[in-house]
């Protein structure tokens, strides 16, 4: 059934393989693969949508390019599953960002023709300059490809790279598939711009011209439109506003219909040889093939396999933190008409869908450009207003700098929303984030906190409204809240600094910041089996800490353990331990620290990377009871574990 339904594809071990077939063969293929992505992705968490929108591009590319020996670079990479599937990844697709299987990202270790790891936007172009310029000065030929969506081209860090493209002369190919959508629609003046591209009257004006004039003296016709193919892409460059490339020193072509095998494979066929730097506009739709990614161009959750709709939100038990963020958020702005919300094209993601129906005006989305979106905020701050900037905090950390010279060294009272913090599941080491609170802490005029639930949540986004000194970072994660939240229920103001005790205990104290406070709490059924009860501290603010409750617990407890969904350099423990250090309590106090260990951790589902880095309940209680020195009854963890189930 299957050879048959996919009798070209299974004979593609290779791009080599492509070279083979006819033109007829080539389109044939692209069904295909879309036929196969749209019967094994629905099963997994997948960005399937965004391959689906490549199929007949990627087919095009390796025909053309000698791949691996020339170079292909995918901004991002979540549109990279075709190229994966081309380059003897077809059945290790099957377990596309599972536990062991390959990752959903070109990854270097992964294959030769991943040419260049990817996962955030706007990367690939000064990468692709690098690998021109490294070929250069071996003075070797091949070529090198860089594919950027127009998403990723509203991010600064795309210009820097096309400026300094286009001045340096490198034999460089950049292929801009615009498809109008990233994570949230396109947004911002580059938008427009290529909009105004792909509608210009005037393109199609002069050709159906010249189409129509030739069919009316039939001797002349073919020879005078192979003429015209030949000049017509100087035409598109004279007429439309393509120039504003040309005018950075790169050639343009386009825009091509990027779902034409024939027009991508003539055009490619082509610029491949011309020297200097080269941008072809391609044309594309976001999971064309699938009527269920095309409407949800975003999702990456899996799809039913009879049906085609998302699947997911039906089973999700209790409401998601982001879902929290956007309608607090949104009840805050009715409150105070200074507040603002500013995200770098995540505000579907990250919940800000309310806000923006509410208050369109307030809400500024300013494209795939964290950094412009940190200074931009610093400005609506130091105008007055109360700016909440939305993002992921994998994303944050492109803004590092401008946290510091921008928001705390002028004392800006802007709010981040810190979303997807910690691990962060199938989309790997590029988007786990678990970096943030070591690099937030070394940050003066900065206040650091992670709820433990939703309502906490709530009361911590008021908080940071109710104060105006410094700004204020509140980091969560990617879950359903563990608590049911009153959405309509009255704000608290919490004290900045002010820890929680959740359990009062004896003997050991474990100091668990956000995230960890549930997994703390789960934890502690386990281990009141085995005889221990701990004290449990909500460790809601990383900075300032609850320094009078600490000096407390280093009076009373001689074992301590801190827990946090976060890497142990620079991070909460390391505070812990400072402290401890710096009052002098080391010579009686036993602290053992538990965090993500210095390495990049792979992806997977959370329940099995908590599990891996030694972070679910299961395992925080086992390296309590190894560290008490009390005998682990596994009998005991398996009735537990059987209760919970």
């Amino acid at each position: 059934m299957e050879e048959k339904k996919f009798e070209i594809l299974t004979q593609i071990e290779s791009p080599d393989d492509l070279k083979n077939l006819s033109h007829v063969e080539l389109k044939q293929l692209a069904g295909e693969i879309r036929g196969y992505l749209v019967n094994i992705l629905p099963a997994t968490d997948s960005h399937l949508a965004s391959s689906l929108g490549v199929v007949e591009l990627t087919v095009a590319l390796h025909y053309i390019f000698q791949t691996p020996r020339d170079l292909l670079i995918w901004d991002v990479g979540h549109q990279s599953y075709v190229h994966k599937l081309l380059t003897g990844r077809r059945e290790a697709l099957e377990n596309i960002r599972r536990p062991g299987g390959i990752s959903g990202f070109p990854v270097r270790d992964e294959s030769v023709y991943d040419n260049f790891g990817t996962g955030h936007a706007s990367t690939s172009i000064s990468a692709a300059l690098g690998l021109a310029a490294a070929r250069d000065l071996k003075g070797e030929k091949h070529k090198v490809v860089a594919v950027i969506g127009d998403g990723s081209l509203s991010g600064g860090m795309a210009y820097e790279g096309l400026n300094n493209a286009g001045q340096s002369g490198k034999n460089l190919l950049v292929v801009l598939n615009d498809n109008t959508i990233s994570i949230s629609r396109t947004v911002g003046g580059i938008a427009n711009y290529l909009n105004m591209i792909i509608t210009n009257p005037y393109y199609e004006k002069v050709k159906s011209e010249v189409w129509d004039f030739t069919a009316k003296i039939p001797p002349l016709t073919e020879k005078i439109r192979s003429l015209a193919r030949r000049t017509q892409d100087s035409i598109k460059t004279f007429i439309l506003p393509g120039l504003f490339f040309e005018d950075l020193g790169l050639r343009y072509f386009g825009p091509i219909n990027g779902h034409d095998m024939e027009e991508l494979l003539h055009i490619l066929g082509r610029i491949k040889d011309l020297r200097g730097p080269v941008l072809l506009h391609v044309l594309t739709k976001k999971g064309k093939g699938s009527s269920a990614a095309e409407k949800r161009p975003a999702w990456t959750r899996g799809f039913n396999a009879l049906t085609r709709e998302p699947t997911g939100e039906e089973e999700r038990e209790g409401i998601a933190y982001s879902e929290v963020f956007g309608k607090t958020v949104t009840q805050l702005a009715e409150k105070s008409d200074r507040l603002c919300a500013v995200t770098p094209a995540m505000g579907e993601e990250t919940g800000l869908n309310d806000f923006r129906e509410k208050f369109p005006e307030r809400l500024f989305d300013v494209g795939i450009a964290e950094e412009h979106a940190v200074t931009f905020a610093a400005g609506l701050a130091a105008g007055g207003n109360r700016p909440v900037v939305s993002l992921y905090s994998t994303f944050l950390q492109r803004a590092f700098d401008q946290m510091i010279h921008d928001v705390s060294l002028q004392r800006l009272p802007v709010i981040f929303a810190i979303d997807r913090a910690g691990l962060v599941g199938e989309d790997g080491p590029t988007h786990h984030g678990i970096f943030d609170l070591s690099y937030m802490n070394p940050i003066p005029n900065l206040i650091i906190s992670a709820p433990k639930d939703g309502q906490e949540l709530r009361n911590l986004l008021y908080t940071a409204l109710m104060q105006d000194r410094e700004a204020f970072a509140i980091r969560y994660p990617h879950l359903p809240t563990p608590d049911d939240v009153d959405l309509a229920g009255k704000f608290r103001e919490i004290g900045i600094g002010e820890w929680e005790i959740v359990n009062s205990g004896e003997r050991i104290a474990i100091l668990a910041v956000g995230s960890m406070v549930a997994e703390s709490l789960r934890a502690l059924e386990i281990l009141k089996l085995h005889g221990i009860n701990p004290t449990i501290v909500n460790c809601r603010f990383v900075k300032p800490l609850d320094e009078k409750l600490l000096h407390r617990l280093a009076h009373d407890y001689k074992h301590i353990y801190t827990v946090e969904e976060n890497v142990l350099e620079g991070g909460f423990g390391q505070k812990i331990a400072d402290f401890l250090q710096k009052h002098g309590y080391p010579d009686h106090i036993y602290l053992q620290t538990k965090g993500i260990p210095d390495k990049f951790v792979e992806h997977g589902s959370r329940d099995y990377l908590l599990d891996l880095v030694g972070l679910s309940s299961q395992k925080l209680a086992e390296w309590i009871l190894e560290a008490e020195h009390i005998e682990i009854d596994q009998d005991l963890f398996a009735q537990k574990n059987q209760v919970q189930k």
